[in-house]
């Protein structure tokens, strides 16, 4: 009856959340609508880049790979896996290299939103001993994670399940490191910059929502895709309440106990996350339902509501602006140049860094290719070159500046929860300036190529190049970084201010919809205005702030007067062109054979790092590691987490085999003899998992296994039978039920 009760209330709130979240969501989706629209007639002026922008950068790629040990909580065992990171940054777990490289299925598979990647067992412990207050094991007692190396390396996430890995020595751990927290760092930036519309409704309306709750500021868990923040936004609120509903009726040891609750909260979150997926999936659909009409409206009427929200803003202006204005001048003027000093330190340090970097890989390359052969190397060295910028390691010097950002007292004054969300969106800027600087220096390099007579000329064209290219660098990552400066300084300032005004305007602003004809209501909101009068009180002090910086060339950075027109007008058209491939132009090579195994001949960033499979320490049961995985005794709870997964599943998706097939989320795998995409190009398909206690027939040797599609939120689990592996008992992480889920 507990049970019972608590998946009924777990999907009572989580639909109550998201019935507010979608009516923020619907009136946020005309706004943006109609600023896309408006955008798209009046246009926008801005200094142009000067550097080319690569389009699908890490097309046919493998990112990483290498042997690492994961700890399989169920069974209390470390495994030897092998994990591949692709270029959609997913972590995918192989039972080991041969299994990858015959296309088998992958144990697991990891998106990495939302998580923290820690290395070391106490910075965890603390992070655990947090989570469920009241609950620490006593001094002297085992730790809920003992791990057999000094390397460990461990994903935590605040709602979902943990992952637990270690290495053999601190230069494997490092590398590691850097490749998790790419992985981390391009999937918490899961919502598409592309989107004029959905992704400024999505946004706004999180924005919106959480500050009718009246919490205001940054919000860390903004993490991956759409779906995946509304799950953290639902578990923000239910998990204060389902933790002193469940803690206390926890049985066992405190690790038990600890352990019981990471387990019971993934399995909440995922069940979260499918109401969630559904009820998004449903509002997104009606929007675009209604989208043509709204924007035949839009067009046809653009001027007269223009005219009404003018309108609008001035009134609300005459109200805000005196009391906004003191504000400012009071409480955030006096601390503008200290915020701007604070980001624009270790930003500049990173973009000169990059700057340092990209010089020295072309240099390095220039010096070799004279010495090793001319145009015969140079294939060979501009396809390392060409991914430069997502070779974690090599990045790594120039993501570790922003490690100095710190506001100091700044952070608690303006509500600054943590600084992460500046830190990751600097470094992806920094990564994106990189990868524009190299693709711009291939394009005029392939251009120069037909034209060159022997190594002197290569190296001078080389050397021309590059000084060209640095110039664009220096250009482009002025105007990026005064952007990101302005961005931050109003992400950190708006927000206190909004909480500042609200006792004395929040609750007068309802007089001013009668002001809003009613044809329009869903294009002009008055919130949305009210805060763009508020944004107008503080954004003459911070452009001035960042012309300031500027016009002092504090930090390399540009005046807004500096303009570069036309440099190379014809360079934009040459990269519309068709991409380049160095190694099939210039490398000289036979065309391989078709028979080849193709997941040898897979492009990779980075070189492996580890080939041979390692064996731990035999101090920590090396006889172990060779035992097969056997099923781990539940959790000694009247709350157990197996019972409570079950009726997760039954509540929220039905019975059982409902649950099998709802969890589901792809087509079952191609019949034997079909043809297999090449193993670059990471397959889409995901084999659906047979229903329990279904036969499931071994597949043959030529059949087409599971790979991570670009779209997966989290862990999947291999089904039963498939040839990678055999069934594997019921409590291992390997589960023999097959399901899979987007987590």
């Amino acid at each position: 009856p507990c049970l019972t009760w608590l998946c009924s209330s777990l999907a009572e709130r989580t639909g109550a959340v998201l019935r507010e979240f979608c009516r923020c969501y619907r009136e946020q989706f005309g706004v943006a609508l109609f600023n896309s629209v408006r955008y798209e007639i009046e246009g926008a002026g801005g200094p142009q880049a000067q550097l080319l922008h690569r389009k699908v950068p890490l097309e046919d790629h493998v990112i990483y790979s290498g042997n690492l040990f994961q700890y399989i909580e169920e069974n209390k065992k470390w495994r030897n896996r092998f994990c591949v990171v692709p270029h959609n940054y997913g972590l995918v777990l192989y039972e080991n290299k041969l299994a990858y490289e015959r296309d088998l299925q992958p144990r697991v598979l990891i998106n990495s939103a939302g998580y923290k990647v820690l290395t070391s067992v106490d910075q965890y412990l603390e992070l655990v001993n947090s989570s469920l207050p009241g609950v620490t094991p006593k001094s002297g007692h085992s730790p809920i994670l003992k791990c057999p190396t000094d390397f460990p390396l461990i994903l935590w996430h605040p709602y979902a399940r943990h992952y637990y890995f270690c290495m053999m020595t601190g230069k494997e751990q490092e590398k590691w490191r850097a490749v998790f927290q790419d992985c981390v760092r391009h999937c918490n930036n899961g919502i598409s910059e592309d989107s004029r519309v959905e992704a400024p409704a999505f946004t706004d309306a999180i924005r919106m929502y959480r500050q009718s709750k009246e919490q205001y500021g940054t919000w860390d868990m903004l993490c991956g895709n759409e779906t995946q923040v509304l799950s953290n936004l639902v578990m923000e609120e239910l998990l204060p309440e389902l933790r002193n509903t469940i803690g206390p009726r926890l049985k066992g040891k405190a690790q038990e106990r600890q352990r019981t609750w990471i387990q019971i909260s993934d399995a909440i979150y995922r069940m979260v996350y499918e109401q969630t997926k559904a009820q998004y999936d449903a509002a997104m659909a009606k929007c675009e339902e209604e989208r043509p009409q709204m924007e035949s409206t839009i067009r046809t009427d653009m001027d007269q509501i223009i005219t009404s929200k003018e309108h609008l803003a001035s009134k609300i202006r005459a109200f805000v602006l005196p009391k906004a204005e003191i504000c400012v001048r009071n409480h955030v003027q006096p601390y503008i140049s200290s915020i701007l000093e604070a980001l624009m330190t270790p930003t500049s340090q990173g973009f000169a860094e990059v700057r340092e970097v990209f010089f020295k890989e072309v240099t390095d390359m220039n010096m070799n290719v004279v010495n090793e052969g001319g145009l015969e190397k140079l294939a060979e060295y501009m396809e390392k070159l060409s991914h430069l910028a997502f070779h974690p390691v090599k990045m790594q010097s120039c993501y570790e500046k922003m490690d100095q950002l710190k506001l100091e007292g700044l952070q608690q004054r303006f509500d600054v929860s943590s600084t992460s969300v500046f830190k990751q969106r600097a470094q992806i800027h920094m990564r994106q300036q990189m990868d524009d600087a190299v693709y711009t220096f291939e394009t005029l390099l392939h251009q120069e190529v037909g034209k060159l007579q022997g190594k002197d000329d290569l190296c001078k064209s080389i050397q021309r190049i590059l000084e060209r290219v640095l110039k664009k660098y220096d250009y482009d990552s002025s105007t990026v970084r005064k952007k990101f400066f302005r961005e931050a300084l109003l992400q950190i300032t708006i927000p206190f201010l909004l909480k500042k005004l609200a006792p004395t305007c929040k609750a007068e602003l309802a007089k001013f919809q009668e002001l809003i004809f009613e044809d329009f209501a869903n294009f002009i909101l008055v919130e949305n205005t009210y805060e763009e009068v508020v944004l107008q009180s503080v954004m003459k002090d911070i452009m001035q702030a960042v012309k300031e910086a500027a016009v002092q060339r504090k930090h390399n950075l540009y005046r807004d007067s500096m303009v570069m027109h036309n440099s190379d007008p014809n360079l934009h058209l040459l990269g519309e062109g068709i991409p380049i491939d160095w190694s099939e132009e210039y490398s000289g090579q036979p065309e391989p054979s078709p028979a080849t195994d193709k997941r040898r001949r897979a492009k990779q960033v980075v070189s492996v790092i580890q080939d041979d499979e390692g064996v731990l320490p035999y101090e920590v049961g090396t006889e172990a590691l060779r035992q097969p995985e056997e099923p781990g005794a539940p959790p000694s709870s009247p709350d157990g987490v197996q019972e409570i997964r079950e009726a997760l599943a039954k509540e929220s998706l039905g019975d059982g085999s409902e649950a099998g097939e709802r969890l589901t989320n792809a087509p079952t795998s191609p019949k034997p003899g079909a043809d297999v995409p090449s193993e670059a190009k990471v397959p889409h398909a995901t084999p659906a998992s047979p229903a329990p206690g279904a036969n499931v027939p071994s597949p043959s040797a030529g059949t087409a296994c599971h790979q991570p599609s670009d779209k997966e939120t989290g862990e999947e689990v291999a089904p039963p039978g498939s040839e990678c592996s055999p069934p594997q008992p019921l409590g291992t992480t390997e589960s023999s039920e097959g399901v899979q889920t987007e987590f």
